[in-house]
C-alpha cells in the first residue's frame, strides 16, 4: 500500500475541520450531567454550581479560558536540577554521618541538620568526610543558632562554601515556641556572611509552622512575606545594604499533596517577594526551600505517604523550588530507616533525572488555571501581609492576630475532616484494619524542629490525629470494637451502603459483621444476637428501606439493640441516625464508642 506524503500545511492545525467549541455549549452538557444527580438550575449557573472555594477564599472553577490569564509578569527558577535536600535529626553522631554518606553518595546534594536534636557539638563527628565546598549545609538549631553558626564556621576553615544557611529565624522560632522576638544575633551572623562568606546565607525565612499550626496557603505566604520585611528593616537598619540583605534570605514552605495549589504557592512567593523588592529596591529573586507537608502525612497506612510526598515533591519541582526536601515516609513514627531515606532521595532522583521536571523553566506557566489561581494566591496573601503590618509587624502580629486567624481556619479545617469532605488516605476513607504496624526509633518530627518544646507558640497539627487517636483506642482493647451491618434485600441491593458504612466505621478501627442477603426480620435479629455488639447499621436501597427498614429496626430493637443507624438519607422509626456522604465521621464514631462502653 501506497502512503501518500503529508504537506506541511496539512499539520499546520490539527484541529481544522472540527467546530469550534464553545462555553455555552460546555454549560449545556455539564447541566444535563448535574441534573441526573438532581440538580435543577439553569445551564447559566452550571459554573457557580460547581465552583469549590479555597480555605483562603480562593474561588476554583470548573473552567478556565485565555481570559482568566492574568497581566503580571512571570518569575520562574532558571531550568536545571533543583537541590535535593535531606533533613538528619538521629541525636547519635555515628548514625547521623553513615546516613549523611548514604545520601550524598546516592543523589543527595545538600544537607540539613536539625541540631536541636544531633547539638552543635557533634557537628564535627557528622560532617567528617564531607567535602563542604561541595556540599551546602543548612542548619536547624533554634535557640541554640548562634552556638552551633560558630560551630559550623569554625569547622569550614576558610573553605570558599558553595551555598548553604546558617538557619537564623527568630521570628519562626517566637511561632513555634513563644520566645521572645530578638533579632539581633540573626543580624550579626548575617554581616558576618555577607563580610567573610558570601556563599553562606544566614536567615530562613521558616513558614512551616503556619503550615504546621492548620494554616492555609495565602496564610503560609503572607505570614512569610512579612517575616522576610521584618528581617529586611533589621539587616538594613545594621548597615547591610539591600543587595546583601536580600542576599541573607531563604525561604521555606510546605508542599502537600494538593498538586496545583502548590504549584500555585511557590509561584506567587516569587511574585510577591518582587514586589517588596520593587518597592524597597533589591535584586527581587527569593531563593525557595519546599518541604513536603508534616501535617498531611499519616501514622496509620504511612506506605500511602510515599504517594503524597511523590505528588508533592512533583509540585515543588513544577511550582519552582530552588530546594526540596521529601519527607521519609516514615517520618512521623519517628528516626526514618535506611530504606525509607532511599525512598525520599530516589523520588527525587526519578522526578529530576527520569521525568526530566527540572528541564523546563515554569512549566506550569501559561495555564489559565495555574495562572488564575497563582493570581488570586497572590492577592489574598498581599492582604493578609498588609494586615499583618497594620497590626505593627510580624513579631507583634504573633501575639494575638496571626494565632486567631490560624485558629479560625485550622476550626474550618477540622470540620471538613471530619465529615471527610477532606478524605484522607488509608485513614479517613479505605482503612486497612490488618494492616501491619510500622515502628520506628523515637526521634524528633520534622513539626517539632527549630527547638518546639512547650505549648507557648503556635500548634502542630496532623490532619489525620483525631481518626488515628480512635484507631489506636480501639486497638488497645480486648476485643475490637464491632457493630451489625442489617443487609437488607439481596446482594446487589445493599453491597454499596454496606461497603460505606463498614468503610466509615472502619475509620475509627470498628470492625462490621453482615447478616447477609434476606429481608426476614427475625432472621436479621437472630444474626444480631450472635454478634454480640448493642449497635446496628441498616443497609439498603431506599426501596427496600420503604418495605423493610421500621420492621427490621424493630426486630433489632427487641433483640436488644441499643442504637441502630441507617446507611443513607430518610426517617425510619426505630432508626436513631443516619449515616451519609458527608455526615459528621468522628461524631458517628465517637458516638459509636459511647455505645459500645468504649471509654473515650
Amino acid at each position: 500500500m501506497t502512503v501518500p506524503p503529508v504537506e506541511l500545511d496539512d499539520l499546520a492545525d490539527p484541529a481544522a475541520g472540527f467546530p469550534q467549541a464553545t462555553r455555552e455549549q460546555w454549560r449545556t452538557l455539564a447541566a444535563e450531567v448535574l441534573r441526573r444527580s438532581g440538580w435543577d438550575g439553569s445551564p447559566d449557573e452550571v459554573e457557580a454550581a460547581m465552583t469549590t472555594t479555597t480555605y483562603d477564599g480562593v474561588a476554583v472553577t470548573p473552567l478556565y479560558d485565555a481570559a482568566d490569564l492574568p497581566a503580571a509578569p512571570r518569575t520562574a527558577r532558571a531550568p536545571g536540577p533543583w537541590d535535593v535536600r535531606q533533613r538528619h535529626a538521629d541525636p547519635d553522631p555515628a548514625a547521623t554521618r553513615e546516613a549523611i554518606h548514604a545520601d550524598l553518595e546516592n543523589g543527595v546534594t545538600s544537607l540539613w541538620l536539625d541540631l536541636n536534636a544531633i547539638g552543635p557539638a557533634a557537628l564535627p563527628a557528622v560532617l567528617d568526610g564531607v567535602l563542604l565546598d561541595l556540599a551546602p549545609v543548612v542548619l536547624d538549631a533554634g535557640p541554640r543558632t548562634a552556638e552551633a553558626a560558630e560551630a559550623f564556621l569554625r569547622l569550614t576553615g576558610g573553605v570558599a562554601l558553595p551555598g548553604g544557611n546558617l538557619g537564623a529565624d527568630p521570628i519562626g522560632l517566637a511561632a513555634r515556641t513563644g520566645a521572645t522576638v530578638d533579632t539581633a544575633a540573626a543580624v550579626a551572623l548575617a554581616r558576618r556572611c555577607a563580610a567573610d562568606h558570601p556563599g553562606l546565607r544566614a536567615i530562613t525565612v521558616d513558614a512551616l509552622p503556619y503550615h504546621d499550626a492548620g494554616g492555609a496557603d495565602a496564610e503560609e505566604l503572607g505570614c512569610s512575606v512579612a517575616t522576610g520585611v521584618a528581617y529586611l528593616r533589621a539587616l538594613t537598619g545594621a548597615g547591610l545594604t539591600a543587595d546583601q540583605a536580600f542576599g541573607q534570605l531563604e525561604f521555606r514552605y510546605a508542599a502537600t499533596a494538593d498538586q496545583f495549589l502548590t504549584i500555585a504557592k511557590l509561584r506567587a512567593a516569587r511574585r510577591l517577594w518582587a514586589r517588596v523588592a520593587e518597592v524597597v529596591g533589591g535584586p527581587g529573586g527569593q531563593l525557595q526551600h519546599a518541604v513536603t507537608s508534616s501535617a498531611m502525612m499519616t501514622v496509620r497506612d504511612p506506605w500511602v505517604n510515599m504517594l503524597r510526598t511523590t505528588v508533592a515533591c512533583f509540585a515543588a519541582g513544577v511550582g519552582g523550588a530552588d530546594a526540596v526536601t521529601v519527607q521519609p515516609f516514615d517520618a512521623c513514627l519517628g528516626l526514618p530507616d535506611a530504606f525509607a531515606r532511599r525512598i525520599a532521595r530516589n523520588t527525587q532522583s526519578l522526578l529530576v533525572e527520569e521525568a526530566n521536571v527540572a528541564r523546563v523553566a515554569d512549566p506550569a506557566g501559561g495555564s489559565w488555571y495555574v495562572e488564575r489561581l497563582t493570581e488570586d494566591l497572590a492577592a489574598r496573601a498581599w492582604e493578609w501581609f498588609q494586615e499583618i503590618e497594620r497590626a505593627g509587624g510580624m513579631a507583634a502580629a504573633l501575639e494575638r492576630l496571626v494565632p486567631e486567624r490560624l485558629a479560625a481556619t485550622r476550626a474550618g479545617r477540622a470540620d471538613n475532616l471530619a465529615h471527610r469532605r477532606d478524605p484522607i488516605t488509608g485513614v479517613s476513607e479505605f482503612p486497612d484494619l490488618k494492616e501491619r504496624a510500622v515502628s520506628r526509633r523515637p526521634g524528633p518530627g520534622l513539626a517539632a524542629a527549630s527547638g518546639a518544646t512547650s505549648g507557648e507558640g503556635l500548634p502542630v497539627t496532623r490532619y489525620a490525629e483525631e481518626f488515628e487517636a480512635l484507631r489506636d483506642l480501639a486497638d488497645a482493647q480486648p476485643s475490637r470494637p464491632t457493630v451489625f451491618l442489617a443487609t437488607i434485600g439481596p446482594v446487589a441491593a445493599h453491597t454499596a451502603r454496606a461497603a460505606f458504612a463498614a468503610n466509615l466505621f472502619a475509620a475509627g478501627g470498628v470492625a462490621t459483621v453482615t447478616s447477609g442477603p434476606g429481608t426476614d426480620p427475625a432472621a436479621i435479629a437472630a444474626a444480631f444476637r450472635d454478634c454480640g455488639t448493642p449497635v446496628a447499621c441498616l443497609c439498603s436501597g431506599d426501596r427496600l428501606y420503604g418495605e423493610h427498614a421500621v420492621a427490621v429496626a424493630a426486630a433489632l430493637r427487641e433483640a436488644g439493640a441499643r442504637t441502630v443507624w441507617l446507611a443513607g438519607k430518610g426517617e425510619y422509626e426505630g432508626v436513631d441516625a443516619t449515616l451519609y456522604a458527608g455526615c459528621d465521621a468522628l461524631g458517628v464514631l465517637r458516638a459509636t464508642f459511647d455505645d459500645l462502653g468504649v471509654a473515650r
